[in-house]
């Protein structure tokens, strides 16, 4: 991107059962806990996952009427520790240095701090290839290079989050409109811009790795949709030659990388193409099957979505499914974002039925969660929020991304992101007795689970989903159902 222009049950995605256990009322009326061996025709679900939690499940006693009992059947447990709730926060710095803090209810604190307790897995970090100069001249375009990403990526990883670094290749923000081959590369021939590529990327992943901050996701390009390293990379139309330019760069990028940890001794870092066509299935397919022609390799594909740019989720919805489909290659949404607010009339006029305000980011999320999670053979590997570190600085203009931010005009994180966090959480159902009635509640990752019910766990147990509406909690961002209290044993589960 650019800014310029109760019963309880949890299933971990419909697997890794834990034994059951029973709250029967004790002498004075409050539910006990009592461990039951679990049915024999779960018993080989629940022997799955050995090394789930039951702690999280039960955090307190539920008080329930004499004489009545209820059955709490957990858990799942599952944090998917492959999918990545990531966030964009390249310019966290960059905001520090205008004195902008980042608070957590109120409290001034470490914004990569913050996205942790928010569940945020993963940091995404923009770099270029602007010189010391050009950074001092105009920060907001160019400052985003080895030097300031160096200190910033060693913050990400010794807050235990992974780290995926965006090359950009070029001295400012490279996307499918602007590709600007660096100032210093411009006197190359091709053949030695095959070369530099080699030995730039080595050298980058050299440095990374030496300050104890190695990535592990790397973007070859931003938004290489028409290419990069303009005009010797620029791809149009199928031209054999476009093509055969672009993918010799791409190789040697990709060598260099390679490279540089086979000397570290570390892992390749997984490798992803990104392109800005989340919403346009006939344009990635011809970018993809062009690439695909010139073997470059890499791991995962990755797309820039954004409604008020791209349409809606329906598109969205078929590219990623196609792509899943044809490539048979994990996907990660590399960008997307949310307006919490109505400031810039040509997004709120395209944001597919959503209201821009907080509760609306939270809806926009849990719909996007439900697309990714539906993805054909669970091919989508993450989400990434861009912009999520932007505030609003006076005398700089961020093209309004300062509305679409993790964080609201006084510094404060919003619910939006908990619920990009919430999409790697542990799929668990929680319950609380509100009113005479249970309110059970599941993170965002279960936004592709139905809520099942069942009177008994005998063999066959016959299980039916629940009728009641799920609703959408947008100050905690995760979703709800409440039901009714029983005085006969309900069992519930999410598949």
């Amino acid at each position: 991107m650019n800014p310029r222009h109760a019963a309880v049950s949890g299933y971990a995605r419909a697997a890794g059962l834990a034994k059951p256990f029973m709250r029967a009322p004790n002498a004075f009326g409050a539910a006990a806990f009592e461990r039951h061996a679990p049915p024999k025709a779960l018993e080989s679900q629940c022997t799955q996952k050995p090394n789930h939690s039951f702690a999280a499940s039960f955090p307190r006693l539920l008080r329930l009427g004499v004489g009545s009992f209820f059955l709490l059947w957990c858990v799942s447990g599952q944090a998917d520790g492959n999918f990545l709730a990531g966030a964009d926060f390249s310019f966290l710095p960059f905001f520090e240095a205008h004195g902008i803090a980042y608070r957590d209810a109120g409290e001034a604190m470490d914004g990569i701090q913050i996205l942790k307790r928010q569940g945020i897995n993963c940091v995404r970090l923009r770099l270029f290839t602007s010189s010391a100069a050009q950074g001092a001249a105009d920060p907001y375009d160019y400052t985003n290079n080895l030097a300031y990403n160096l200190p910033l990526a060693l913050r990400v990883k010794n807050a235990g989050l992974r780290f995926l670094l965006d090359f950009h290749y070029s001295d400012t923000w490279a996307d499918a409109g602007h590709q600007a081959t660096p100032n210093a590369w411009t006197n190359l021939d091709f053949t030695q811009l095959v070369q530099q590529m080699r030995t730039y990327n080595s050298n980058t992943i050299a440095a990374f790795a030496a300050e104890g901050a190695m990535p592990d996701y790397v973007q070859v390009g931003n938004e290489i949709t028409s290419g990069m390293l303009w005009p010797s990379g620029q791809v149009t139309g199928s031209s054999n030659t476009s093509w055969s330019q672009l993918g010799q760069l791409m190789k040697s990028a990709v060598q260099g990388i390679q490279d540089a940890t086979t000397v570290a001794g570390t892992a390749m870092p997984k490798i992803i193409v990104h392109i800005d066509r989340g919403g346009d299935w006939a344009t990635t397919r011809w970018f993809f099957d062009n690439l695909n022609f010139q073997a470059v390799p890499y791991d995962i594909i990755g797309q820039s979505y954004y409604p008020f740019f791209h349409g809606p989720l329906t598109n969205l919805n078929a590219c990623l499914s196609n792509a899943a489909v044809r490539y048979r290659k994990p996907i990660v949404v590399a960008e997307t974002a949310f307006p919490w607010t109505n400031t810039v009339s040509s997004w709120t006029n395209a944001l597919d039925g959503f209201l821009p305000t907080t509760a609306g980011q939270i809806d926009f999320i849990a719909s996007l969660a439900h697309i990714v999670e539906r993805v054909p053979n669970r091919l989508c590997l993450g989400a990434f929020y861009w912009s999520s570190e932007y505030q609003a600085v006076s005398g700089v203009n961020e093209a309004g991304f300062n509305t679409t931010s993790f964080f609201f005009t006084d510094g404060n994180v919003l619910p939006v992101a908990g619920a990009i966090g919430g999409m790697a959480a542990p799929l668990m159902l929680s319950g609380n007795l509100q009113s005479g009635a249970w309110e059970l509640q599941w993170p965002f990752s279960g936004a592709a689970s139905t809520l099942m019910v069942s009177s008994n766990l005998s063999s066959p147990s016959i299980w039916q989903p629940v009728t009641n509406p799920v609703q959408i909690q947008t100050t905690a961002a995760v979703f709800m159902v409440t039901l009714p209290t029983s005085s006969n044993p309900l069992f519930y589960r999410l598949q």
